[in-house]
């Protein structure tokens, strides 16, 4: 079987793989969060506005911490994600901090058969949707889980920013959308040195594959940014330029690190 036939079951291995460690980095800043500090950025807080009342289905949410912060602002959450590990997670730190939110452990393209609610806010962001590979069924779930007049939420890398090798000296993949890229990694995004090995399949999906996927699914586009710098520290060679705010060395501003999307369902 090729692997991305059977791409659900290795991405899974592949963020079980990682919980434990993101557990224990700087990256997660974990005791921070248990003592209240919350894992959004101002981005997506701004994006969101005032969630207190509301109610969120966080797609791809790994152990929870966004999920559980939306909470703590006064949201009602449901958290998705396919990493049985990482869900397992999610429940014992919201048990553990008294939040309200909720897990499911499913593939996203699975999710209805383990929900069927609608929410007045879609929200999911940063490194998410690389992993599936058809964004028509994507936005389509988006668009079913929405309440007439709800929002969706999405802030996300740039796919300009995945074309390049990981140094960015050279480009290495395609903008648009042609076959899965299969790799092997040494390491995790949180703790580059971590003695973790996990292989992984994934998809790059360009600027206009994702627009027209929630245009084609009764999604009409309220708000589109891009922004030249990354709230984390993910990439090679990154300098923080301001608190919170990284870009590449040597390409500095002139490269879109990040993109985000305010959508609204059709009445």
């Amino acid at each position: 079987m090729k692997p991305e036939h059977n791409y659900i079951e290795i991405n899974r291995h592949s963020w079980n793989n990682r919980v434990e460690t993101h557990l224990k980095s700087d990256f997660y800043n974990h005791d921070s969060f248990m003592k209240g500090a919350t894992s959004l950025n101002p981005i997506e807080m701004e994006l969101l506005g005032n969630i207190k009342g509301k109610t969120i289905l966080h797609l791809q949410c790994h152990f929870g911490q966004d999920s559980i912060s939306l909470s703590r602002l006064g949201a009602e959450v449901v958290g998705v994600d396919l990493s049985d590990k990482a869900i397992e997670t999610a429940r014992e730190i919201a048990k553990e901090t008294g939040s309200n939110a909720q897990f499911i452990c499913c593939d996203l393209y699975d999710i209805e058969n383990h929900l069927d609610k609608q929410f007045d806010i879609v929200f999911t962001s940063y490194g998410t949707i690389g992993w599936l590979p058809d964004l028509d069924r994507w936005a389509n779930l988006i668009s079913r889980f929405l309440k007439p007049e709800g929002k969706f939420v999405f802030v996300e890398f740039h796919p300009v920013v995945w074309m390049f090798d990981d140094n960015f000296e050279k480009i290495n993949y395609n903008y648009f959308n042609v076959e899965p890229i299969i790799e092997t990694e040494s390491g995790t995004y949180a703790d580059k040195n971590a003695s973790i090995v996990q292989s992984y399949v994934s998809w790059n999906h360009s600027i206009s594959e994702v627009l027209t996927s929630l245009l084609n699914n009764s999604l009409d586009l309220k708000d589109f940014k891009e922004y030249d710098y990354s709230p984390y520290n993910v990439f090679n060679n990154m300098i923080e330029v301001e608190p919170k705010k990284f870009r590449i060395k040597y390409i500095e501003n002139k490269l879109p690190l990040l993109y985000s999307i305010v959508a609204e369902k059709r009445r």
